[in-house]
Order: C-alpha cells, then sequence, then structure tokens
C-alpha cells in the first residue's frame, strides 16, 4: 500500500514537472533530501529523482510560466565550483570512485542552479522552505518523540543510503531546519499552528541530542547563542532556552553525559584522534597535489601516503577538509565563498527586510538562515556533508529573497496560498461571502 501511495504521488509530480516545472523542482527536492522511496519495499529500486529531475529540465524549456536567468554572486560562484570539480576530475588519485561521486554532486549543484531559475514568487519561497523543513522533520520529529520515549537510550539514525543515514548527520540535518521551522512559525496565524510548530522544534532538538553527536551538541550551542543575541528581550529568551535545555537534557541518560564528557579529553579518544589523522591527511594530500585527490580518497591506500598514521583510516568528517582534500586549496577557497556571499545575502535580507510591512518575511528568512548556516558551520567541521543539498538550498533561498526585494515584488505579486490544491478541491476551502445586511 505504501509503494502504491507513493507511486500515486511521484507520478502525479512527473505529470506536473512537464507543465509546471516550478512543480517538479519542489518534487525533485522533496525526493533528494527526504528519499521517501527508501521507505518502500520496491519503490526504492526505482529511478524516481531521475525522473522528475529530466522531467523537470523538459519543462524547464518548454513551459510557459516565467523563468529568471540572471545571474548573481552566489550562482556565478557555484557554477565555477562545479567547473573546478570538472577541472580536477582527471587528476583523481581513484578515478572509478571520484567519477561516481562526481555524477552524484554534478546533479544535485545543477537542480541547485535549475532552482534559482524556476522560482520566484513568494509563494514559491515559502514552499520550498516547507519541502525541506518538511523533507528532515519527518524523521527528525519521529526521532524526537523516540528520545523522549525511550529516555535517550538508543541513537536516532537517519534514512538508509542517503547523505544523513549516520546519527552524527541526521543530527546535523535536524539542527540546521530547526532555524527554518521558527522562520515558517512566525508567518503563521493561528495559534495552534505556532503550538505545532513549537512542540516539532523541541522534538528535533530531542532527536538531535538523541543521536549523540558531540558535534549537533556543539552546532545547538552555537546557534542558541546566535538566536540569543538576535532577540529583542534577551533576559525573556535566555531564561526561556535554558528552561528547554534542562527539560531535554534531564532525559539523557548517563552513557550521553559520558560520551559528551569526551569533548575535553578529546585526546584519550580513539574516534577523535582518527578524525585528526583524516583531517592531516587531507592536509598533506592537498599540500602535494594543487588539484587535490578526487571524491574518492578516504581509502588505506591513500592514508598510506598522506596519513601520520596510515593505519587509522577515518572519513573526512569535516566539511572543510573533506573538500581541501578532494578539490584542494581553490575547491576550499570556492566552497567558502560560496556559503560567505550567502551569509552576506541572508544579512542584507534581515537589515534591509525591516524597511517595510511587506518585506518583514524576508528580513525573518534572512535572519533564521544565517542561524541555520552557523549551525552547518559549527556542526559541520565534525561531518562529511559538503556536497549535501540542505546547505545549498538555504543558498537558494536567499538568492530568490533578495531578487523579489530588487523587483519590489509585493507592488505586483498578487497574494496566493501556500498550499497547493486541485481547483475542485481549493473551491471548498473558499470563504463564502457574507451577506450585508
Amino acid at each position: 500500500m505504501r509503494d502504491l501511495v507513493l507511486l500515486v504521488i511521484i507520478g502525479w509530480c512527473f505529470l506536473q514537472a512537464f507543465r509546471r516545472p516550478w512543480i517538479g523542482i519542489l518534487c525533485w527536492t522533496w525526493i533528494s533530501i527526504m528519499n521517501p522511496h527508501q521507505l518502500t519495499w520496491q519503490v526504492k529500486s526505482l529511478p524516481v529523482a531521475a525522473a522528475i529531475g529530466g522531467a523537470t529540465l523538459v519543462g524547464l524549456f518548454t513551459t510557459k510560466d516565467r523563468r529568471d536567468f540572471s545571474l548573481n554572486r552566489e550562482s556565478i560562484t557555484l557554477i565555477l565550483l562545479m567547473v573546478w570539480f570538472t577541472i580536477t576530475l582527471p587528476f583523481a588519485m581513484l578515478w572509478d570512485g571520484s567519477f561516481e561521486l562526481y555524477k552524484r554532486v554534478m546533479k544535485i549543484d545543477l537542480m541547485v542552479l535549475v532552482t534559482m531559475v524556476l522560482l520566484y514568487t513568494r509563494r514559491h519561497v515559502m514552499l520550498f522552505v516547507w519541502v525541506n523543513v518538511i523533507s528532515v522533520g519527518f524523521y527528525g520529529v519521529k526521532g524526537g518523540m523516540f528520545t523522549v520515549a525511550t529516555g535517550g537510550s538508543y541513537r536516532v539514525w537517519g534514512p538508509d543510503n542517503t547523505y544523513i543515514e549516520g546519527n552524527n548527520e541526521m543530527a546535523l540535518a535536524a539542527v540546521m531546519v530547526i532555524p527554518l521551522m521558527r522562520f515558517l512559525q512566525m508567518q503563521l496565524q493561528a495559534k495552534w499552528a505556532k503550538g505545532v510548530m513549537t512542540f516539532c522544534m523541541l522534538m528535533m532538538a530531542a532527536s538531535a541530542l538523541g543521536s549523540h553527536s558531540r558535534g549537533a551538541l556543539l552546532a545547538i550551542a552555537a546557534m542558541g547563542f546566535v538566536m540569543w543575541l538576535r532577540s529583542k528581550n534577551k533576559l525573556l529568551s535566555g531564561v526561556g532556552m535554558v528552561v528547554v535545555a534542562l527539560v531535554l537534557l534531564s532525559f539523557m541518560p548517563a552513557e550521553w553525559w559520558e560520551r559528551m564528557g569526551t569533548i575535553k579529553t578529546y585526546k584519550e579518544d580513539g574516534s577523535a584522534m582518527g578524525r585528526i589523522n583524516a583531517w592531516w591527511m587531507a592536509w598533506n594530500l592537498a599540500k602535494a597535489n594543487f588539484f587535490g585527490g578526487g571524491f574518492f580518497i578516504w581509502t588505506a591506500s591513500i592514508f598510506a601516503l598522506y596519513a601520520p598514521d596510515p593505519s587509522d583510516v577515518h572519513a573526512a568528517h569535516s566539511i572543510y577538509f573533506q573538500m581541501l582534500g578532494e578539490q584542494g586549496f581553490i575547491g576550499l577557497i570556492l566552497f567558502l565563498t560560496l556559503f560567505g556571499f550567502a551569509w552576506g545575502s541572508a544579512k542584507y535580507l534581515r537589515v534591509q527586510g525591516k524597511r517595510q510591512a511587506e518585506t518583514q518575511w524576508l528580513s525573518d528568512l534572512g535572519a533564521m538562515v544565517q542561524v541555520s548556516l552557523v549551525g552547518y558551520a559549527v556542526g559541520g567541521a565534525f561531518l562529511s556533508l559538503s556536497y549535501w543539498d540542505l546547505p545549498y538550498n538555504m543558498v537558494v533561498m536567499v538568492v530568490l529573497g533578495r531578487r523579489w526585494l530588487a523587483r519590489k515584488a509585493w507592488l505586483t505579486e498578487k497574494p496566493e496560498p501556500v498550499i497547493i490544491l486541485p481547483p475542485w478541491l481549493a473551491k471548498r476551502f473558499k470563504k463564502k461571502a457574507v451577506p450585508q445586511p
């Protein structure tokens, strides 16, 4: 039954992608991040992401809808990064593995650029944020309830065969989505909806803690500090954060506290020292190879050449050292530049959006994207998530927001409902006109 329901949804997305490719890109984002087909028995073997992506690309050139092919500093930097990936590929130390990962990364980056072309209205931006939040929130809220129910005795893991299948990766995903949930909550009007979103944010935090990820704990602390700095009533918000933290931490078992305690005694922890060994390997490799080692370097044969301890083989466990080792110093510089530009654009939205009521939502978006980027910068320092979709989707959010602000779209856009409903169903939700006495 689950397979059948998902097939119907994917079929609808596939058909809509040809006629309305902006819906196709939302569907592709949902499939790429949430990977719902991995929760089925048979559909998981089908190339559903490729089908939706291909239909969207066809629709991109056949649709009558508006498209925006204009370039900006973020899109130019991403294109340069993609060009650099292509330049470094022939110099990959392990070609077969690198080529497979190269194709995967380029597909993601291409669709990020397509997203910038197809989405342009406020409704599009809001839907795009909702899709990213729901895609991660499905696992995060479920994991948070599991953590509370079991007292944190078991670790929370992400969906199989995805970027976030590990407990650490799932934790960072949950942490990064919390500020986006807060942004959506700020746009909601109904009290019950705000309450539901508060519950979801608490469960996302519980899920991150329940993963037993030390990096997630540091990311939550950094994000909480930034949110406290941005708050209008620092005393009230500070007390609220402390109370929430105490309640959530009270669920954590003794083994959780022992694991978090190793942050201070990392030299005695084998996992931490293994990561440092991998970081030195990446540094040594980048110094010796201008083009880096390629997408597939975290193997015993490469560690034997560049690692201080050749026998201690680990993944990169750092977005910075992953990019450095795989793409060299040029790749790392482009990567940092891209997210530096995104931070600047988010700041621009946060400041400029306050100038009129119609653009206040952009100020909220810019502020919360900045908080999410802080979580990615801190938590990503200990995880191999340099190419994962969500951070790049946050770049898309601020790019779309700046375009909307620059063309003063609030003067010409007609208010549209965020939720997409079939015409026959939408009529049922329209308010009937009240006759005047």
